[in-house]
Protein backbone atom coordinates (compact mmCIF):
# COMPACT_ATOMS: atom_id res chain seq x y z
CA UNK A 1 0.00 0.00 0.00
CA UNK A 2 0.84 3.74 -0.73
CA UNK A 3 -0.64 5.81 2.03
CA UNK A 4 0.49 9.11 3.45
CA UNK A 5 -0.49 10.53 7.11
CA UNK A 6 0.02 12.50 9.62
CA UNK A 7 -0.25 12.42 13.39
CA UNK A 8 -0.04 14.24 16.81
CA UNK A 9 0.03 12.60 20.35
CA UNK A 10 -2.41 14.11 23.08
CA UNK A 11 0.76 16.03 24.11
CA UNK A 12 2.37 17.63 20.92
CA UNK A 13 -1.07 18.42 19.53
CA UNK A 14 -1.87 20.94 22.36
CA UNK A 15 1.04 22.32 21.25
CA UNK A 16 1.53 22.16 17.84
CA UNK A 17 -2.03 21.39 16.40
CA UNK A 18 -3.69 23.33 14.15
CA UNK A 19 -5.95 23.61 10.97
CA UNK A 20 -4.07 25.81 8.30
CA UNK A 21 -5.92 28.08 5.86
CA UNK A 22 -3.77 30.20 2.89
CA UNK A 23 -3.16 32.60 5.74
CA UNK A 24 -1.53 29.89 7.90
CA UNK A 25 -3.86 31.07 10.56
CA UNK A 26 -3.66 28.56 13.48
CA UNK A 27 -6.39 26.93 16.05
CA UNK A 28 -4.41 25.38 18.43
CA UNK A 29 -5.93 22.61 20.37
CA UNK A 30 -5.44 24.56 23.78
CA UNK A 31 -7.89 27.11 22.93
CA UNK A 32 -10.45 25.02 21.95
CA UNK A 33 -14.01 24.25 24.00
CA UNK A 34 -13.44 22.16 26.74
CA UNK A 35 -16.26 19.96 25.11
CA UNK A 36 -13.82 19.67 22.66
CA UNK A 37 -10.42 19.44 23.53
CA UNK A 38 -11.03 16.38 26.49
CA UNK A 39 -10.33 13.24 25.23
CA UNK A 40 -11.13 9.85 27.35
CA UNK A 41 -8.49 7.80 28.33
CA UNK A 42 -9.98 4.89 26.02
CA UNK A 43 -9.96 7.13 23.19
CA UNK A 44 -6.24 7.68 23.68
CA UNK A 45 -5.34 4.15 24.16
CA UNK A 46 -7.41 3.96 20.56
CA UNK A 47 -5.43 6.19 19.13
CA UNK A 48 -1.93 5.19 20.12
CA UNK A 49 -3.54 1.72 18.63
CA UNK A 50 -4.49 2.79 15.54
CA UNK A 51 -1.52 4.73 15.31
CA UNK A 52 0.51 1.58 15.86
CA UNK A 53 -1.37 -0.44 13.11
CA UNK A 54 -1.19 2.42 10.45
CA UNK A 55 2.70 1.94 10.78
CA UNK A 56 2.63 -1.50 10.47
CA UNK A 57 0.14 -1.90 8.04
CA UNK A 58 0.78 0.59 5.41
CA UNK A 59 4.11 1.93 6.10
CA UNK A 60 3.24 5.42 5.90
CA UNK A 61 5.01 8.95 5.51
CA UNK A 62 4.21 12.55 7.22
CA UNK A 63 2.07 14.88 5.04
CA UNK A 64 0.96 18.51 6.35
CA UNK A 65 -2.72 19.20 7.94
CA UNK A 66 -5.04 19.55 5.30
CA UNK A 67 -6.03 22.87 4.55
CA UNK A 68 -9.38 24.65 4.29
CA UNK A 69 -10.51 28.38 3.19
CA UNK A 70 -9.75 31.14 5.45
CA UNK A 71 -11.99 33.57 3.10
CA UNK A 72 -15.42 33.16 4.70
CA UNK A 73 -17.29 32.12 7.30
CA UNK A 74 -20.10 29.55 8.64
CA UNK A 75 -22.45 29.42 11.18
CA UNK A 76 -22.00 27.71 14.23
CA UNK A 77 -24.73 25.33 16.39
CA UNK A 78 -23.68 27.85 19.15
CA UNK A 79 -25.30 31.02 18.03
CA UNK A 80 -22.12 32.46 16.22
CA UNK A 81 -20.39 32.80 13.64
CA UNK A 82 -16.82 30.78 13.20
CA UNK A 83 -14.31 31.04 10.48
CA UNK A 84 -13.84 28.35 8.28
CA UNK A 85 -10.23 27.94 9.17
CA UNK A 86 -10.47 27.86 12.62
CA UNK A 87 -12.28 24.37 12.28
CA UNK A 88 -11.47 22.15 14.63
CA UNK A 89 -8.26 19.32 13.93
CA UNK A 90 -8.36 15.81 13.70
CA UNK A 91 -6.78 13.24 15.68
CA UNK A 92 -5.21 11.65 12.68
CA UNK A 93 -4.82 12.53 9.41
CA UNK A 94 -4.93 9.33 6.40
CA UNK A 95 -3.83 9.98 2.65
CA UNK A 96 -4.93 6.34 0.92
CA UNK A 97 -5.05 5.60 -2.58
CA UNK A 98 -7.67 3.29 -3.19
CA UNK A 99 -10.54 1.76 -1.71
CA UNK A 100 -9.52 -1.10 -0.49
CA UNK A 101 -7.11 1.43 2.02
CA UNK A 102 -10.37 3.64 2.67
CA UNK A 103 -11.93 -0.10 3.69
CA UNK A 104 -8.95 -0.67 6.02
CA UNK A 105 -8.59 2.36 7.47
CA UNK A 106 -12.37 2.23 8.02
CA UNK A 107 -12.12 -1.07 9.95
CA UNK A 108 -9.44 -0.09 11.69
CA UNK A 109 -11.40 3.42 13.30
CA UNK A 110 -14.72 1.32 13.61
CA UNK A 111 -12.81 -1.37 16.17
CA UNK A 112 -11.85 1.56 18.06
CA UNK A 113 -15.12 3.76 17.56
CA UNK A 114 -13.18 6.39 16.30
CA UNK A 115 -14.49 9.07 14.03
CA UNK A 116 -14.38 9.62 10.37
CA UNK A 117 -14.08 12.84 8.69
CA UNK A 118 -14.23 12.77 4.50
CA UNK A 119 -12.04 15.31 3.44
CA UNK A 120 -11.92 16.27 -0.35
CA UNK A 121 -10.82 20.00 -1.56
CA UNK A 122 -12.29 21.90 1.68
CA UNK A 123 -14.41 24.33 -0.03
CA UNK A 124 -17.50 23.91 1.45
CA UNK A 125 -19.25 26.54 3.33
CA UNK A 126 -20.75 25.20 6.25
CA UNK A 127 -18.18 23.41 8.28
CA UNK A 128 -18.58 20.28 6.93
CA UNK A 129 -14.83 19.05 7.45
CA UNK A 130 -14.78 19.97 10.86
CA UNK A 131 -13.52 17.49 13.42
CA UNK A 132 -15.74 18.64 16.13
CA UNK A 133 -15.20 14.93 17.85
CA UNK A 134 -11.55 14.56 17.02
CA UNK A 135 -11.32 11.27 15.43
CA UNK A 136 -9.43 10.58 11.93
CA UNK A 137 -9.83 12.54 8.57
CA UNK A 138 -9.92 10.46 5.43
CA UNK A 139 -7.83 12.67 2.94
CA UNK A 140 -9.06 11.85 -0.42
CA UNK A 141 -7.39 13.81 -2.73
CA UNK A 142 -4.51 11.28 -3.60
CA UNK A 143 -7.65 8.92 -5.33
CA UNK A 144 -7.70 11.53 -8.90
CA UNK A 145 -8.29 8.69 -10.91
CA UNK A 146 -10.66 9.56 -14.01
CA UNK A 147 -11.48 5.53 -14.37
CA UNK A 148 -14.66 4.71 -17.08
CA UNK A 149 -15.50 7.18 -19.97
CA UNK A 150 -17.96 6.35 -21.99
CA UNK A 151 -18.40 8.86 -25.04
CA UNK A 152 -21.40 7.33 -26.89
CA UNK A 153 -23.11 6.68 -23.36
CA UNK A 154 -22.33 10.34 -21.62
CA UNK A 155 -20.77 9.05 -18.14
CA UNK A 156 -17.91 8.85 -17.16
CA UNK A 157 -16.50 7.45 -13.65
CA UNK A 158 -14.21 9.38 -10.98
CA UNK A 159 -12.41 8.81 -7.71
CA UNK A 160 -12.86 11.37 -4.99
CA UNK A 161 -9.98 13.67 -5.58
CA UNK A 162 -10.78 14.33 -9.45
CA UNK A 163 -11.99 17.82 -9.35
CA UNK A 164 -14.92 19.46 -11.43
CA UNK A 165 -11.96 21.79 -13.62
CA UNK A 166 -9.29 18.26 -14.12
CA UNK A 167 -12.69 16.64 -15.39
CA UNK A 168 -13.22 18.98 -17.49
CA UNK A 169 -10.08 19.85 -18.68
CA UNK A 170 -9.22 16.07 -19.63
CA UNK A 171 -12.90 15.94 -21.61
CA UNK A 172 -12.01 18.93 -23.78
CA UNK A 173 -11.17 16.82 -26.59
CA UNK A 174 -14.68 14.58 -26.88
CA UNK A 175 -16.59 17.39 -27.02
CA UNK A 176 -18.59 16.61 -23.71
CA UNK A 177 -18.15 18.41 -19.89
CA UNK A 178 -19.82 18.69 -16.93
CA UNK A 179 -22.17 21.03 -16.53
CA UNK A 180 -22.87 21.51 -12.66
CA UNK A 181 -20.58 24.43 -11.69
CA UNK A 182 -20.62 25.43 -8.21
CA UNK A 183 -18.18 28.03 -8.56
CA UNK A 184 -15.40 26.77 -6.64
CA UNK A 185 -13.34 24.01 -7.75
CA UNK A 186 -14.26 21.07 -5.93
CA UNK A 187 -14.39 17.70 -5.82
CA UNK A 188 -16.75 15.89 -7.75
CA UNK A 189 -17.49 13.45 -4.51
CA UNK A 190 -17.45 16.75 -2.41
CA UNK A 191 -19.84 18.17 -4.93
CA UNK A 192 -21.99 15.19 -4.54
CA UNK A 193 -21.63 15.02 -0.55
CA UNK A 194 -23.59 18.45 -0.60
CA UNK A 195 -25.42 18.45 -3.56
CA UNK A 196 -24.42 21.09 -5.21
CA UNK A 197 -25.49 22.89 -8.06
CA UNK A 198 -24.70 26.76 -9.49
CA UNK A 199 -25.07 28.73 -12.25
CA UNK A 200 -25.93 25.95 -15.00
CA UNK A 201 -28.69 24.35 -12.69
CA UNK A 202 -31.57 25.96 -14.61
CA UNK A 203 -30.45 24.14 -17.42
CA UNK A 204 -28.54 20.82 -16.43
CA UNK A 205 -29.76 20.51 -13.35
CA UNK A 206 -28.08 19.73 -9.67
CA UNK A 207 -25.35 16.71 -8.60
CA UNK A 208 -28.55 14.77 -7.42
CA UNK A 209 -29.83 14.66 -11.49
CA UNK A 210 -26.25 13.96 -12.99
CA UNK A 211 -25.05 11.28 -10.72
CA UNK A 212 -25.85 7.63 -11.90
CA UNK A 213 -23.70 5.77 -9.62
CA UNK A 214 -21.92 5.90 -6.31
CA UNK A 215 -19.14 3.31 -4.53
CA UNK A 216 -19.08 3.80 -1.20
CA UNK A 217 -17.64 2.92 2.13
CA UNK A 218 -19.76 2.74 5.14
CA UNK A 219 -18.64 3.05 8.61
CA UNK A 220 -17.70 -0.45 9.13
CA UNK A 221 -15.40 -0.74 5.86
CA UNK A 222 -18.12 -2.00 4.29
CA UNK A 223 -18.28 -1.54 0.25
CA UNK A 224 -21.15 -0.59 -1.11
CA UNK A 225 -22.28 0.32 -4.78
CA UNK A 226 -25.76 2.21 -4.76
CA UNK A 227 -27.19 1.26 -8.08
CA UNK A 228 -25.12 -2.49 -8.57
CA UNK A 229 -21.71 -2.62 -9.41
CA UNK A 230 -20.08 -1.27 -12.61
CA UNK A 231 -23.94 -0.44 -13.60
CA UNK A 232 -24.73 2.56 -15.68
CA UNK A 233 -28.55 3.11 -15.96
CA UNK A 234 -29.89 6.34 -16.99
CA UNK A 235 -33.04 4.94 -15.21
CA UNK A 236 -34.04 2.18 -13.04
CA UNK A 237 -36.84 1.49 -10.79
CA UNK A 238 -35.09 -1.48 -9.00
CA UNK A 239 -35.50 -1.14 -5.31
CA UNK A 240 -34.74 2.02 -3.24
CA UNK A 241 -32.80 4.76 -4.65
CA UNK A 242 -29.70 4.31 -2.72
CA UNK A 243 -27.43 6.79 -5.23
CA UNK A 244 -30.11 9.71 -4.13
CA UNK A 245 -29.53 8.60 -0.64
CA UNK A 246 -26.20 9.61 -0.15
CA UNK A 247 -26.63 12.64 -2.58
CA UNK A 248 -26.68 15.64 0.06
CA UNK A 249 -25.51 13.30 3.14
CA UNK A 250 -22.35 15.37 3.69
CA UNK A 251 -20.16 13.02 4.87
CA UNK A 252 -22.47 11.77 7.35
CA UNK A 253 -23.52 8.19 6.12
CA UNK A 254 -20.29 6.79 4.30
CA UNK A 255 -17.37 7.69 2.48
CA UNK A 256 -17.90 8.49 -1.39
CA UNK A 257 -14.94 6.66 -2.80
CA UNK A 258 -16.19 6.39 -7.06
CA UNK A 259 -18.95 8.33 -8.71
CA UNK A 260 -20.46 7.75 -12.18
CA UNK A 261 -21.25 11.22 -13.68
CA UNK A 262 -23.90 12.07 -16.74
CA UNK A 263 -22.41 14.37 -19.03
CA UNK A 264 -23.28 16.61 -21.92
CA UNK A 265 -22.65 17.50 -25.12
CA UNK A 266 -20.43 20.89 -25.30
CA UNK A 267 -22.69 23.38 -27.26
CA UNK A 268 -21.96 24.54 -30.78
CA UNK A 269 -22.75 28.08 -30.02
CA UNK A 270 -23.08 30.29 -27.00
CA UNK A 271 -24.49 33.61 -26.69
CA UNK A 272 -24.03 35.73 -23.51
CA UNK A 273 -26.80 39.14 -22.36
CA UNK A 274 -26.93 41.17 -19.88
CA UNK A 275 -30.02 43.72 -19.03
CA UNK A 276 -31.10 45.57 -16.29
CA UNK A 277 -34.44 46.13 -14.40
CA UNK A 278 -36.46 49.00 -12.45
CA UNK A 279 -37.11 46.77 -10.12
CA UNK A 280 -36.55 42.54 -8.34
CA UNK A 281 -40.20 41.84 -9.66
CA UNK A 282 -39.67 42.80 -13.06
CA UNK A 283 -36.13 40.70 -13.36
CA UNK A 284 -38.48 38.12 -11.66
CA UNK A 285 -41.34 38.57 -14.09
CA UNK A 286 -38.54 38.16 -17.09
CA UNK A 287 -37.14 35.00 -16.20
CA UNK A 288 -40.76 33.30 -15.15
CA UNK A 289 -41.95 34.05 -18.81
CA UNK A 290 -38.59 33.04 -20.32
CA UNK A 291 -39.38 29.40 -18.83
CA UNK A 292 -42.76 29.94 -19.52
CA UNK A 293 -41.58 30.29 -23.34
CA UNK A 294 -39.86 27.39 -23.56
CA UNK A 295 -36.67 28.92 -23.87
CA UNK A 296 -33.77 26.47 -22.92
CA UNK A 297 -31.69 29.27 -21.37
CA UNK A 298 -28.66 27.65 -19.62
CA UNK A 299 -27.32 29.95 -17.07
CA UNK A 300 -29.94 33.43 -15.12
CA UNK A 301 -27.89 35.06 -12.45
CA UNK A 302 -29.34 37.81 -10.62
CA UNK A 303 -27.58 40.59 -8.90
CA UNK A 304 -29.23 43.35 -7.28
CA UNK A 305 -28.41 47.20 -7.22
CA UNK A 306 -26.20 47.38 -4.22
CA UNK A 307 -24.23 44.42 -6.09
CA UNK A 308 -24.19 45.94 -8.77
CA UNK A 309 -22.68 48.83 -7.52
CA UNK A 310 -19.64 46.88 -6.03
CA UNK A 311 -19.19 45.85 -9.08
CA UNK A 312 -19.01 48.99 -11.05
CA UNK A 313 -16.27 50.41 -7.96
CA UNK A 314 -14.67 47.16 -7.94
CA UNK A 315 -14.31 46.39 -11.96
CA UNK A 316 -14.48 49.70 -13.35
CA UNK A 317 -16.69 48.84 -15.93
CA UNK A 318 -19.91 51.22 -16.58
CA UNK A 319 -22.74 48.92 -15.01
CA UNK A 320 -25.99 50.34 -14.41
CA UNK A 321 -26.72 50.10 -10.70
CA UNK A 322 -29.94 48.87 -11.12
CA UNK A 323 -31.14 44.75 -10.27
CA UNK A 324 -29.37 43.23 -13.52
CA UNK A 325 -29.98 40.08 -15.32
CA UNK A 326 -26.72 38.26 -16.48
CA UNK A 327 -28.45 35.27 -19.45
CA UNK A 328 -26.71 32.73 -21.27
CA UNK A 329 -27.80 30.50 -24.32
CA UNK A 330 -26.12 27.11 -25.14
CA UNK A 331 -27.15 25.65 -28.35
CA UNK A 332 -26.77 25.49 -32.78
CA UNK A 333 -25.71 29.37 -34.07
CA UNK A 334 -29.04 29.17 -35.72
CA UNK A 335 -31.27 28.54 -32.76
CA UNK A 336 -29.62 31.06 -30.58
CA UNK A 337 -30.54 34.04 -32.95
CA UNK A 338 -34.71 33.02 -32.05
CA UNK A 339 -33.78 32.35 -28.42
CA UNK A 340 -31.96 35.75 -27.87
CA UNK A 341 -34.91 37.79 -29.83
CA UNK A 342 -37.27 35.98 -27.89
CA UNK A 343 -35.53 36.87 -24.68
CA UNK A 344 -35.46 40.70 -25.54
CA UNK A 345 -38.72 40.97 -26.37
CA UNK A 346 -39.44 39.44 -23.14
CA UNK A 347 -37.44 41.53 -21.18
CA UNK A 348 -38.12 44.95 -22.80
CA UNK A 349 -41.57 43.87 -22.39
CA UNK A 350 -40.70 43.98 -17.92
CA UNK A 351 -39.56 47.62 -18.90
CA UNK A 352 -36.12 46.27 -19.00
CA UNK A 353 -33.13 48.31 -20.28
CA UNK A 354 -29.62 48.57 -21.59
CA UNK A 355 -29.92 45.00 -23.14
CA UNK A 356 -26.57 43.88 -24.84
CA UNK A 357 -25.19 40.52 -26.39
CA UNK A 358 -21.99 38.91 -27.12
CA UNK A 359 -21.69 35.75 -29.30
CA UNK A 360 -17.17 35.82 -28.99
CA UNK A 361 -15.63 34.36 -25.71
CA UNK A 362 -13.83 37.55 -24.64
CA UNK A 363 -16.99 39.70 -25.14
CA UNK A 364 -19.20 37.39 -23.46
CA UNK A 365 -16.38 37.40 -20.45
CA UNK A 366 -16.46 41.08 -20.22
CA UNK A 367 -20.53 41.09 -19.72
CA UNK A 368 -20.32 38.65 -17.35
CA UNK A 369 -17.62 39.85 -15.59
CA UNK A 370 -20.01 41.30 -12.58
CA UNK A 371 -21.00 37.88 -12.23
CA UNK A 372 -17.49 36.36 -11.58
CA UNK A 373 -16.53 39.33 -9.56
CA UNK A 374 -19.02 39.38 -7.21
CA UNK A 375 -17.73 37.49 -4.03
CA UNK A 376 -14.60 39.84 -4.55
CA UNK A 377 -16.44 42.63 -5.26
CA UNK A 378 -18.36 42.44 -2.23
CA UNK A 379 -15.39 42.36 -0.27
CA UNK A 380 -13.38 45.33 -1.54
CA UNK A 381 -17.02 47.09 -0.30
CA UNK A 382 -14.94 47.27 3.46
CA UNK A 383 -11.10 46.14 2.88
CA UNK A 384 -10.08 44.09 6.29
CA UNK A 385 -12.94 42.01 6.35
CA UNK A 386 -14.37 38.47 5.55
CA UNK A 387 -17.38 37.04 4.47
CA UNK A 388 -20.17 34.60 4.72
CA UNK A 389 -22.96 33.60 2.15
CA UNK A 390 -26.51 32.68 2.69
CA UNK A 391 -28.00 30.27 0.64
CA UNK A 392 -31.95 30.11 0.93
CA UNK A 393 -34.47 28.63 -1.95
CA UNK A 394 -37.64 29.62 -2.39
CA UNK A 395 -40.12 28.93 -5.60
CA UNK A 396 -39.25 31.61 -7.87
CA UNK A 397 -42.72 33.29 -7.73
CA UNK A 398 -41.50 34.19 -4.09
CA UNK A 399 -38.65 35.29 -5.26
CA UNK A 400 -39.10 39.08 -5.32
CA UNK A 401 -41.02 39.17 -1.87
CA UNK A 402 -38.42 37.19 -0.08
CA UNK A 403 -35.66 39.31 -1.61
CA UNK A 404 -37.19 43.04 -1.11
CA UNK A 405 -37.90 41.79 2.65
CA UNK A 406 -34.37 40.95 2.72
CA UNK A 407 -33.20 43.83 1.77
CA UNK A 408 -35.22 45.40 4.32
CA UNK A 409 -33.61 43.76 6.68
CA UNK A 410 -30.12 44.50 5.96
CA UNK A 411 -31.11 48.29 5.86
CA UNK A 412 -33.07 48.22 9.63
CA UNK A 413 -29.70 46.37 11.23
CA UNK A 414 -27.06 48.09 9.23
CA UNK A 415 -25.17 45.24 7.48
CA UNK A 416 -23.75 45.04 4.45
CA UNK A 417 -25.29 42.08 2.45
CA UNK A 418 -25.23 42.38 -1.86
CA UNK A 419 -27.60 39.97 -3.19
CA UNK A 420 -26.96 37.75 -6.41
CA UNK A 421 -28.72 34.66 -7.32
CA UNK A 422 -29.14 31.83 -8.90
CA UNK A 423 -32.92 33.25 -9.95
CA UNK A 424 -33.79 30.47 -12.84
CA UNK A 425 -34.36 28.12 -9.55
CA UNK A 426 -35.31 30.65 -6.53
CA UNK A 427 -31.59 30.42 -5.00
CA UNK A 428 -30.11 33.34 -3.88
CA UNK A 429 -27.15 34.23 -1.57
CA UNK A 430 -26.61 36.92 0.35
CA UNK A 431 -22.75 38.05 0.61
CA UNK A 432 -22.38 39.34 4.36
CA UNK A 433 -19.43 41.53 4.57
CA UNK A 434 -18.53 41.62 8.43
CA UNK A 435 -15.94 42.75 10.62
CA UNK A 436 -14.31 39.52 12.56
CA UNK A 437 -12.97 41.39 15.70
CA UNK A 438 -16.87 43.29 16.06
CA UNK A 439 -18.84 40.57 18.39
CA UNK A 440 -21.31 43.03 18.05
CA UNK A 441 -21.74 42.52 14.16
CA UNK A 442 -20.75 38.83 13.96
CA UNK A 443 -23.77 38.25 16.75
CA UNK A 444 -26.23 40.72 14.29
CA UNK A 445 -25.37 38.88 10.94
CA UNK A 446 -25.86 35.52 12.72
CA UNK A 447 -29.53 36.97 13.76
CA UNK A 448 -30.16 38.01 10.34
CA UNK A 449 -29.09 34.75 8.63
CA UNK A 450 -31.32 32.45 11.24
CA UNK A 451 -34.79 35.31 9.92
CA UNK A 452 -33.46 34.91 6.79
CA UNK A 453 -33.99 31.37 6.66
CA UNK A 454 -37.07 31.02 8.60
CA UNK A 455 -38.31 33.45 5.91
CA UNK A 456 -37.76 31.55 3.02
CA UNK A 457 -39.01 28.93 5.32
CA UNK A 458 -42.62 30.66 5.75
CA UNK A 459 -42.55 31.11 1.55
CA UNK A 460 -42.40 27.51 1.22
CA UNK A 461 -38.65 27.30 0.74
CA UNK A 462 -35.57 25.73 1.68
CA UNK A 463 -32.90 27.07 4.55
CA UNK A 464 -30.11 25.76 2.16
CA UNK A 465 -30.27 26.02 -1.98
CA UNK A 466 -26.71 24.34 -2.33
CA UNK A 467 -24.58 24.57 0.46
CA UNK A 468 -26.21 22.05 3.06
CA UNK A 469 -26.96 21.92 6.40
CA UNK A 470 -23.43 21.39 8.35
CA UNK A 471 -22.83 22.11 11.68
CA UNK A 472 -25.26 25.61 11.82
CA UNK A 473 -28.22 24.61 10.11
CA UNK A 474 -29.64 21.60 11.73
CA UNK A 475 -32.02 22.95 13.58
CA UNK A 476 -33.40 24.85 10.58
CA UNK A 477 -33.61 21.26 9.21
CA UNK A 478 -35.87 20.36 11.83
CA UNK A 479 -38.36 23.14 11.38
CA UNK A 480 -38.04 22.79 7.45
CA UNK A 481 -39.30 18.62 7.45
CA UNK A 482 -40.40 18.53 10.90
CA UNK A 483 -39.77 15.70 13.59
CA UNK A 484 -41.41 13.24 12.17
CA UNK A 485 -39.16 13.18 9.14
CA UNK A 486 -35.90 14.14 11.55
CA UNK A 487 -36.92 10.91 13.25
CA UNK A 488 -36.45 8.87 9.71
CA UNK A 489 -33.59 10.22 9.46
CA UNK A 490 -32.11 9.64 12.43
CA UNK A 491 -33.17 5.70 11.99
CA UNK A 492 -31.66 5.72 8.99
CA UNK A 493 -28.37 7.51 9.95
CA UNK A 494 -28.84 4.85 13.08
CA UNK A 495 -28.83 2.06 10.64
CA UNK A 496 -25.73 2.63 8.98
CA UNK A 497 -23.86 4.00 11.41
CA UNK A 498 -25.02 3.11 14.80
CA UNK A 499 -21.75 4.13 16.33
CA UNK A 500 -22.07 7.66 15.17
CA UNK A 501 -18.61 7.71 13.50
CA UNK A 502 -19.37 8.84 9.96
CA UNK A 503 -18.60 13.37 10.51
CA UNK A 504 -20.59 13.66 13.80
CA UNK A 505 -22.10 16.73 14.42
CA UNK A 506 -23.03 17.63 11.12
CA UNK A 507 -26.37 17.27 9.60
CA UNK A 508 -28.66 15.75 12.31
Amino acid sequence: MVCHWALQSETSMAETSQCTGEGNQSYPVSQKPALLADRSSNQGVALVHICLTLLILLHLGVCPMPSVSHHCYFDSPVGSLLVLSSCCPPDVVVWPCSVEEVSALAKICYQHQLPIIPFGTGTGLEGGVGAVKGGVCFNLGKMDCILDLHQEDFDVTVEPGVTRKALNASLRDTGLWFPVDPGADASLCGMVATSASGTNAVRYGTMRENVLNLEVVLADGTVIHTAGRGRRPRKTSAGYNLTNLFVGSEGTLGLLTKATLRLSGIPEAVVSAVCSFPSVQAAVDSTVQLLQAGVPIARIEFLDDVMMDACRCYSSLPYVVAPTLFLEFHGSKSSLEEQVTVAEDITRGNAGSDFSWARDAETRERLWKARHDAWYAALALRPGCKAYSTDVCVPISNLPQVVVETKRDLMQNHLTGPIAGHVGDGNFHCLMVLDPNDADEVQRVHQFTERLARRALALDGTCTGEHGIGLGKKALLCEEVGPQTIKVMHSLKAAMDPANLMNPGKVL
